[in-house]
């Protein structure tokens, strides 16, 4: 593949990197202003950056071998491009002035597995921009210009976790965050225990799937109990009274916000695995963001030993899953879980711990 030097003709004058995040608990719960628990992944995006020689941004994706162009006469762009230039667009919007830019994006962050590589591009960018131009903004103004650009400039009407997550999340401890105050408070992980990630080998499009209109549907809930968003709900009796599905959904949020909750006070690897098992549960039933493979890949796990729990991460309709493991177990437990899969006849990979 093509370097920044062949791509644009000249060196990159800064770089930056974000990594990717994995959702332990809190699914769906950060556009409801509820409770998560995200902790980065090893795989990261870098984005490397220099000033244009014309009056064009230029954009290039070493993983998708793809460049692109814009002009002030062309304002708008898809696919890898639209979160760049939306990152632009919302710094512009906040009153900075960005030059045309030459700009170049290396990820290890699986897209399409519910891993948020669109937060890790986003927010590689907002650093990358921000030490090129020496902008005044903080770890978390680039987590919620990053939340703007992916709602206004990629049509996904995404929560803040993800990019809290890519910008303040490190891979030995998780991040608990209230998304509605961005009180944070970073955990260990339970003892004896470590992460497992493996993807169900089904890509999906958060923008082309039900996730806005399972937004749709938590605030039309919201409004018909009376409050300002789900996470003012504790008690899963309270949504009884909503109308189907609005009824399984609203207690999905409800019973998610406490599971992380519950996190908060401290709890074994076992109980913490039991959370998982039943977080996936409320996914599959109440949410129905799962899809049968994930399904298979969860139900394998969580009934391997040493394996606390798993559960679906990401948003679902495909992607990911996340388990709770054995320490110094993870490796073992991958493979023999993949043998298993690809002999239901799926195809997936494991993601973390990294394969080297």
């Amino acid at each position: 593949m093509p370097e920044f030097q062949q791509v644009f003709d000249t060196a990159p004058q800064t770089e930056a990197s974000a990594p990717g995040r994995v959702n332990l608990l809190g699914e769906h719960t950060d556009y409801n202003d509820g409770f998560v628990l995200p902790t980065a992944i090893p795989q990261r995006t870098t984005v490397q950056l220099s000033f244009s020689s014309d009056s064009q941004h230029h954009f290039y994706s070493q993983e998708l071998d793809q460049k692109v162009s814009i002009s002030e006469n062309h304002p708008t762009t898809e696919g890898f491009a639209s979160y760049i230039l939306g990152c632009i667009r919302v710094l512009e919007t906040t009153g900075y002035t960005i030059p045309p830019l030459n700009l170049y994006v290396t990820s290890s962050v699986p897209m399409g597995s519910g891993l948020s590589s669109s937060a890790a591009l986003e927010v590689a960018t907002l650093r990358s921009l921000r030490k090129l131009l020496n902008l005044n903004i903080d770890d978390i103004q680039i987590a919620q210009f990053g939340q703007q650009a992916e709602i206004q400039y990629a049509g996904v009407q995404c929560g803040i976790m993800d990019q809290m997550a890519s910008s303040l999340a490190d891979t030995n401890s998780m991040l608990f965050l209230d998304t509605r105050t961005l009180y944070r408070r970073v955990l260990p992980f339970p003892a004896g225990a470590e992460i497992l990630v493996i993807d169900s080998g089904v890509p999906r499009k958060l923008a082309g799937s039900g996730y806005n209109q399972r937004r749709g549907e938590c605030e039309e809930g919201a409004k018909l109990l009376k409050v300002k968003a789900l996470r003012d709900i504790a008690d899963p009796q309270a949504v009884e009274i909503l109308p189907e599905p609005l009824r399984r959904r609203a207690r999905h949020v409800v019973t998610e916000n406490n599971r992380v909750l519950q996190v908060l006070s401290g709890v074994s690897a076992i109980r913490f695995g039991e959370l998982m098992n039943a977080s996936h549960t409320s996914l599959r039933d109440d949410y129905e963001v799962s899809v049968p493979p994930l399904d298979t890949l969860v139900a394998m796990l969580q009934e391997t030993p040493g394996v606390f729990g798993a559960r679906l991460t990401g948003a679902g309709f495909g992607g990911a899953c996340v388990a709770l493991v054995e320490e110094g177990k993870a490796d073992a437990i991958a493979c023999n879980i993949l043998t298993r899969y690809e002999n239901a006849g799926y195809k997936g990979h494991i993601l973390v711990p990294e394969i080297t």
